[in-house]
């Protein structure tokens, strides 16, 4: 496929409802997928570094029930695709409403054809699965909602 027609697709694909598409033609494929929130470029294509303001001394209350209502999130580590579970038959590794365990395994991202196991970092509830079986993921897109424990 030429360029001028992947350009093309790209351009029909943002300007649409789409949130993703798919294209194969013989041993070529093209996944596309727009992000929730796009990150914003600087000049050169790179994505400027994010500042945090620190709280006023005023209102550190303020502060910690914010803290307390964030959303936690496991997020992808890598781009590659996800596995709900080890093998097309197993059950998956976790489901909405399981408690997980610090270490344990939660999902697999494949990326060149590598198995990584994901493990949780904390003792937590699982919320929601926010991404499908088989489905690309891009590093740091938010895999899993959870409650810690």
């Amino acid at each position: 496929m030429e360029m001028e027609k992947i350009a093309e697709l790209i351009k029909l694909v943002e300007n649409s409802s789409l949130k993703e598409f798919s294209y194969s033609e013989g041993e070529m494929e093209i996944y596309l997928s727009k992000l929730d929130n796009p990150p914003v470029l600087a000049p050169g294509g790179v994505a400027p570094a994010a500042v945090a303001a620190a709280p006023s001394p005023a209102a550190p209350a303020a502060a910690e029930t914010a803290a307390e209502e964030e959303e936690l999130y496991i997020t992808s580590p890598i781009v590659g695709t996800f596995y709900s579970a080890p093998a097309p038959t197993a059950p998956a590794f976790v489901r909405v409403g399981d408690k997980v365990k610090n270490g344990q395994t939660v999902c697999i991202l494949e990326a060149m054809k590598l198995m990584n196991e994901i493990q949780c970092e904390y003792d937590c509830e699982i919320e929601a699965i926010l991404v499908s079986n088989e489905q690309k993921v891009e590093y740091g897109q938010p895999l899993f909602r959870v409650k810690k424990l």
